[in-house]
């Protein structure tokens, strides 16, 4: 059996959380979808769990972090090009995400990355082919 993940994040508006990354191109399991939570599908084994904060409570006896203010966890994707990376960046920040650093060129790695609208940090990552496996 393939190991699957699922990122539970807490989102203020889930619905406005949803516009948000269907403009990013995600798309969302609507059995998983209700008025409390979404399943949204950033690949054939990666899950995003969007939950209002009162479902997410149901789930941990913590307080939840304002990602404004502090970082709770960075989620890190793969991309398969720097084009990819800079449009993916671009279509969150015009449908109101927003930056939170300068892209970072290293010849063989490059990333960049957003805020999505509750402050949580995505950052995308490409490696040039010719870097990996090489050791």
């Amino acid at each position: 059996m393939t190991t699957k993940i699922f990122v539970n994040l807490p989102v203020q508006d889930l619905q406005r959380s949803i516009q948000f990354f269907t403009e990013l191109g995600f798309s969302f399991n609507a059995q998983f979808t209700d008025e409390t939570a979404t399943c949204m599908i950033v690949s054939d084994n990666i899950f995003v769990m969007l939950l209002t904060h009162d479902k997410f409570k149901a789930f941990t006896p913590k307080a939840i972090c304002d990602a404004t203010k502090s970082t709770e966890v960075l989620i890190g994707l793969s991309a398969d090009s720097r084009e990819q990376i800079d449009a993916l960046v671009r279509k969150a920040v015009a449908a109101g995400g927003s930056t939170y650093n300068e892209p970072q060129d290293h010849a063989f790695m490059y990333g960049h990355g957003f805020q999505d609208l509750d402050g949580h940090i995505w950052e995308l990552i490409f490696m040039e082919p010719s870097a990996i496996n090489q050791g």
